[in-house]
């Protein structure tokens, strides 16, 4: 009896040793950090159904736009099957400024790209990129209430943009004070797809710009809103009206798309 109680003794003396506090317990591997993914595009084709958006001689903004979205929105679930495709529309439909802007909120969508073409005189030519921010010029002014005026038709438009007038300069003015909290990746991205303008498709552009678009204030993340061309000019019409053409558009932006994601992930463009 003594023997086994001098057993069990100098068995719960060993336990204790090991399990005495002054004997660190053995720390767990510290999880890796969280990276950063880009997971969810949101792609809008400007005007749509009763907005036809500018005109040239046979091309329509809103069916020019809606193509090269859709090539655009190809490239990418081909090429990146990991990120989310959305697109505010796919058919020959109006849809509201504010609600292209909160189909991206809805969906906590990490960036949003809105493509147009332009209007102007004869003469004029070139891409545009643009973000949120204070227009410097009245042409950019000019630029930014030609989009949004798109608004007028809209039901209870001023109730929805809280009294926004897109006729009036005033309005445009007060709009444009307001500064995003995305406005350095917006402009970063912007100035990718520029590039890719400028080098790879060696387009005649315009450069990145700023304005107070509706649709890229109503948004809540990274958005920038690409001028395609003029459809006022004849040879641009006929280079945007071109399926051919419009593939090479959407293939710019898909790399610019793809160089902006890579950067955000890696940490590289910091």
């Amino acid at each position: 009896m003594r023997n086994i109680v001098a057993l069990g003794t100098a068995a719960l003396l060993l336990f204790a040793e090991f399990t005495s506090p002054l004997t660190p317990a053995p720390r767990s591997a510290a999880p890796p950090p969280v990276r950063y993914r880009l997971r969810t595009v949101v792609l809008d084709a400007g005007h749509g159904g009763k907005d036809r958006g500018c005109t040239g001689v046979s091309a329509r903004e809103a069916d020019v736009a809606l193509k090269l979205v859709l090539a655009l929105g190809k490239e990418i679930e081909s090429k990146m099957p990991d990120v989310k495709v959305v697109y505010t529309r796919k058919t020959d439909v109006f849809v509201e400024l504010a609600d292209r802007a909160n189909i991206a909120n809805k969906l906590n969508a990490d960036l949003f790209i809105s493509i147009h073409c332009n209007a102007s005189s004869p003469a004029a030519h070139g891409t545009e990129v643009w973000t949120m921010g204070p227009h410097k010029t009245d042409a950019n002014l000019a630029v930014a209430k030609r989009e949004n005026s798109v608004i007028l038709q809209e039901d209870n438009y001023k109730e929805q943009y809280n009294g926004f007038d897109p006729t009036s300069p005033q309005s445009h003015i007060l709009f444009s004070l307001f500064q995003s909290a995305y406005m350095v990746n917006s402009l970063r991205f912007a100035q990718k797809i520029d590039q890719q303008f400028r080098t790879t498709l060696k387009r005649p552009s315009r450069g990145v710009k700023q304005a107070g678009f509706l649709v890229l204030w109503k948004s809540a993340m990274p958005s920038v809103l690409i001028e395609s061309g003029f459809l006022t000019n004849r040879q641009e019409e006929l280079y945007l009206n071109d399926k051919t053409n419009q593939a090479y558009m959407a293939s710019g932006i898909y790399q610019a798309f793809r160089e902006y994601k890579q950067e955000l992930e890696t940490g590289s463009g910091d």
